[in-house]
């Protein structure tokens, strides 16, 4: 049985909220060495497998945070379709040149930003209207 057969981790549902809790082995909650993780995203492969780009998204939050507010990006109107928008410009702007004129980030940097404002803001609409 391959690894990911065993944790179960190749089919999360879109939108992972949870799932029960069990030890990938069967052991009992309260025996030594049990620990309840089946099924849980593998969010520690994340950082493993992109270091790099992580860093240059969390490069560019930081960006925004000092010439904006930490975390006001939650707070602009229509912000869906505004992040939706920006994220279309550094798409489009980024066939024309690598990195931003203004903050000397790389365009894919921006872009990827963008899509996870988008998808933040889209998953906690979800949560919030069922």
């Amino acid at each position: 049985m391959s690894y990911d057969e065993k944790y179960n981790r190749a089919n999360y549902p879109e939108g992972y909220t949870s799932v029960s809790e069990t030890d990938p082995d069967g052991k009992d909650p309260h025996a030594g060495g049990a620990k309840l993780d089946f099924g849980k995203p593998r969010v520690g492969l994340m950082f493993q497998d992109f270091p790099r780009a992580l860093l240059a998204v969390a490069a560019v939050t930081t960006y925004g945070a000092k010439k904006y507010t930490e975390s006001g990006w939650l707070a602009v109107d229509n912000a869906l379709d505004r992040y939706e928008d920006a994220k279309g410009r550094h798409l489009l702007q980024g066939h024309i040149e690598q990195r931003d004129a203004d903050s000397e980030h790389y365009h894919l940097s921006m872009e990827a930003w963008n899509a996870l404002a988008v998808l933040e803001l889209y998953l906690r609409g979800t949560e919030e209207n069922g």
